[in-house]
């Protein structure tokens, strides 16, 4: 676990700001975003859909946008609630969260504030895939 810094607060900003903008009532609930080592940042909304199975986590779509400027290595993420609340990813953004960056820093709500923890701190055990 580590402290947070100046660049933290601004990500959770971000994350703030673009829930504050496009929260929209059983759509877009989550907001995140997340900062990689080359120093951009990459915000997103979760996408909700009538059919559950078929909507998609802010953290995800955040990786997405990452994936898609080709910049996926990503230094710590953040997600926040519709009011604003840094909220704990879901495990299955942990799970993707570690796929895509083991060596990530999340950012969550503790006993004591907010604190970080390494993706693999919060997803211990994380699932492999057999090898053949």
């Amino acid at each position: 676990m580590t402290s947070l810094d100046k660049a933290d607060l601004q990500l959770i900003e971000v994350a703030k700001t673009l829930i504050a903008l496009r929260s929209k009532p059983e759509f877009h609930e989550v907001g995140a975003a997340l900062r990689t080592r080359s120093g951009k940042i990459f915000s997103a909304v979760n996408v909700k859909a009538n059919v559950g199975r078929v909507s998609v986590c802010a953290e995800a779509v955040a990786i997405g946008m990452a994936a898609s400027a080709g910049d996926t290595d990503i230094e710590r993420i953040v997600a926040v609630d519709q009011k604003g609340r840094v909220i704990s990813p879901c495990g299955m953004c942990r799970e993707m969260i570690s796929d895509y960056a083991p060596e990530a820093d999340i950012i969550v709500p503790g006993d004591n504030g907010l604190e970080v923890f390494k993706v693999a701190d919060l997803l211990p055990h994380k699932f492999q895939k057999m090898k053949t």
